[in-house]
């Protein structure tokens, strides 16, 4: 252990004992030499902050902490293993051997993190909308909510309603393409996460998923901005409760193509905001009615 003299700082003596103080660089720790006293601890040492890695091997021999602590780790990040490589005591290989099982709790964790992160990588989500997620699934798996239900199910509804509650323009369908659970097997595992830990369930603003469909339609600038005044002047004035919002935003889409004559057509619009023609139709037709708007 190396051990260091505060000579050079002889103004701040031990206040116990007026001792010399000496420090614990292995430690972190500034103590008394007389009387013990630990006057200092957990000190961190950035001595060796400034100083440069130019190669990999440079930059592991210098590295003084290691990867950080996160929830999207099945244990945080901090658990720890046996090697396994070269153990000749019995004893030590049984340690090992009893290391490397896991818990059903440790494996119900790992398999959640997996598919939350690689469903969250293909949708391109943001950290925080993943971490959200991750805890309310932990808080679910607490309160015993996965008894019946699916893993990857449970995972899903988790990811949507994080992404409503982050305003995250993400539809159920989406999250539903990214795993090869039912629809009705994630909009029950939904409903069991609102009802039993009383969640308040954000509203999704319909505007915030034009920009994604006016790109995937090709559509310009100024489509999109009276696709958004439409809908802006609708929801002003009437009540959208109870509708769909996707089934709205459809409808908006197909009467901007219309007065602005783009031969797109009602299945190719439904089927790329994910409602049916019908559905498209009835919005269509009631914007028209209460908007006065003459195609």
């Amino acid at each position: 252990m190396e051990i260091e003299s505060d000579y050079g700082n002889l103004s701040n003596p031990c206040p116990e004992c007026n001792g010399k103080v000496i420090s614990l660089h292995e430690k972190g720790e500034r103590v008394c030499e007389q009387c013990g006293l630990v006057i200092n601890e957990r000190i961190v040492d950035i001595s060796h902050s400034g100083k440069r890695a130019f190669t990999k091997q440079e930059k592991e021999s210098r590295e003084r902490t290691g990867s950080p602590i996160s929830i999207l780790l099945p244990d945080m990040g901090l658990s720890t293993i046996i090697d396994k490589s070269n153990i000749k005591n019995p004893d030590l290989k049984r340690a090992a051997k009893w290391n490397s099982r896991m818990t059903w709790d440790k494996r119900n964790m790992l398999i959640a993190t997996t598919e939350l992160k690689r469903i969250g990588s293909n949708l391109t989500l943001p950290t925080h909308v993943k971490k959200t997620a991750i805890r309310l699934y932990i808080e679910a798996f607490k309160r015993k909510l996965l008894r019946g239900r699916s893993i990857n199910g449970m995972v899903a509804a988790c990811l949507y309603f994080a992404c409503r509650e982050r305003k995250i323009p993400r539809t159920l369908q989406e999250i539903l393409d990214q795993t090869t659970i039912s629809a009705k097997n994630v909009r029950r595992c939904y409903r069991t996460l609102i009802r039993e830990l009383n969640l308040k369930v954000p509203s999704t603003d319909p505007i915030s998923l034009i920009p994604r469909f006016i790109a995937d339609l090709e559509l310009d600038f100024e489509a999109e901005n009276a696709t958004i005044k439409i809908i802006n002047i609708f929801t002003s004035k009437f009540s959208t409760s109870g509708k769909d919002p996707k089934g709205l935003c459809a409808g908006a889409l197909y009467l901007v193509c219309k007065m602005r004559d783009k031969k797109i057509s009602q299945k190719e619009i439904a089927n790329l905001v994910g409602v049916t023609e019908v559905t498209l139709r009835s919005r269509f037709k009631e914007l028209t009615k209460t908007l006065k708007i003459m195609v």
